[in-house]
């Protein structure tokens, strides 16, 4: 019989105001909204029955309070490397409202001033994906979407700008594991909302 591989479930923040209207959240700490708490139990739902080795999540309440709504909080173990990417003076900004005086701007190309450039955010990615490899078993991370995003391209081994290309939902839920060994990271799921209720 094939021995199980180690799995890493990234579990997105429910929804909270700023990401209903596409404002770049990072270190702001604000609340999920209604709606987003109700998510966060749904993505309860769906983890029922599952066990994890380890349960790791942001110190940021969207991320703290989507754990504990999803009934991990008591097992729950803060890791300041999965708080979002630090976008400094973009945060709060609409992409939008940055390209107003940086036409050509993108976040995963050109980082933000005064806050987290990509390789920084990619460095930082690099020690989460190295810890839940040294952990192995199954792992649970509740945490951010543009900074889950960079997490698995460096899974893969790809750049860390390579994450544009993967979009993210509110609490959505994906996996990371192998195919047929540990010489071969891939994605198991991806941004998966089955279990939400619209």
């Amino acid at each position: 019989m094939k021995e199980s591989l180690p799995e890493v479930y990234l579990a997105r923040h429910g929804e909270t105001e700023w990401s209903v209207s596409g404002r770049h959240t990072g270190l702001t700490d604000i609340p999920l909204t209604e709606r987003g708490e109700r998510n966060a139990r749904h993505l309860g739902e769906r983890l029922k029955g599952l066990s994890f080795d380890q349960v790791l999540i942001s110190p940021l309440q969207r991320a703290r309070r989507t754990c504990e709504l999803a009934g991990f909080n008591a097992q729950a173990n803060d890791d300041p490397d999965l708080v979002e990417w630090d976008y400094g003076d973009y945060d709060g900004l609409t992409t939008a409202d940055i390209r107003r005086s940086r036409p050509t701007w993108h976040l995963f190309r050109d980082g933000c001033p005064k806050g987290e450039s990509v390789e920084a955010a990619g460095a930082r990615a690099d020690r989460v994906v190295n810890s839940a490899r040294g952990i192995g078993g199954r792992l649970l991370l509740f945490g951010h979407g543009h900074f889950f995003r960079i997490v698995a391209a460096r899974w893969m081994g790809l750049a860390a700008t390579e994450a544009r290309h993967l979009m993210l939902s509110t609490a959505s839920l994906s996996i990371l594991s192998y195919e047929h060994s540990l010489d071969d990271p891939a994605v198991l799921l991806w941004n998966d909302t089955s279990h939400i209720k619209r």
